[in-house]
């Protein structure tokens, strides 16, 4: 995967320190923040999604329902960890920028 550092330059895959924080391997608060963030956003599509379905299923009813969206939530977390969608990046690229 290719991606940009704050420069505006394009960095290979292989390097992994570009995308890491320069503290001890933890990640900082803007990043922390960034990744709630993309969790948020990333359950709120997956909860949207669920809503269009076309109709209920024969075993389905408020424990499946609850369990779904329990499911969804850790689905989110884990996307947003992984930086799925790159929404985290992008964020905490932008606030770091005005906090400079």
């Amino acid at each position: 995967m290719t991606t940009i550092n704050p420069n505006g330059n394009l960095l290979a895959a292989s390097s992994t320190n570009a995308a890491k924080p320069a503290g001890n391997g933890e990640k900082s608060k803007v990043e922390a923040m960034a990744a709630d963030f993309e969790a948020i956003f990333v359950r709120q599509m997956l909860s949207t999604m669920r809503t269009a379905s076309l109709g209920e299923g024969l075993f389905d009813g408020q424990g499946t329902e609850k369990f779904r969206d329990m499911q969804d939530s850790m689905l989110a977390k884990d996307m947003a960890d992984k930086g799925v969608f790159g929404v985290a990046q992008l964020l905490s690229r932008h606030v770091e920028k005005i906090n400079v």
